[in-house]
């Protein structure tokens, strides 16, 4: 099978910087009822940030994962040149994603301008294996943003720089 229309239908929309509607869990256990053995394990092994190419990849998770390690390799072209002083122009993002503002919204702008190559590359796909896996690395980048709590930083930063005198 290499549709799966009730699968994809029933599935909530997401939206970047918004509350997960579900889990990757519990979408995993849901498409688990309706995929091929086979796809099944393509989905579940798969992941945003993966950078391993096969060959028995779809086309289009390939493209992406080819993309994500130019981008990979493009960023750290850029932050060694911006560490030792030398001009440095990627080929695969905008400079402004990464030179404004503070960690935390430089880790949320990488993970949105990987949001927007999702969306890119899924826009022909919508009830196939390739939109199943793309619509599980977008819940794998809500649940990234999730882990993004103030609260918590500071209280890991305070644990992590306190002194006992």
């Amino acid at each position: 099978m290499d549709k799966y229309y009730y699968l994809v239908a029933q599935l909530p929309m997401l939206w970047f910087d918004r509350e997960a509607p579900l889990t990757t869990a519990a979408f995993l256990q849901e498409a688990e009822k309706w995929m091929s053995a086979a796809d099944f394990e393509r989905l579940r092994h798969a992941r945003f940030d993966a950078l391993e190419v096969t060959s028995h990849m779809p086309s289009l998770l390939r493209q992406y994962a080819e993309h994500e390690a130019a981008f990979r390799r493009d960023l750290a072209q850029w932050r060694k040149a911006q560490k030792e002083g030398f001009d440095y122009k990627p080929e695969t993002f905008p400079v402004a994603l990464v030179k404004e503002g503070n960690p935390l919204e430089i880790e949320r702008n990488l993970l949105h301008y990987r949001w927007k190559l999702i969306e890119e590359l899924e826009s022909l796909h919508h009830f196939d294996l390739e939109f199943l896996i793309f619509y599980y690395f977008k819940l794998q980048i809500l649940e990234k943003l999730a882990e993004f709590d103030k609260e918590k930083g500071r209280q890991v930063f305070q644990s992590l720089t306190k002194v006992d005198i």
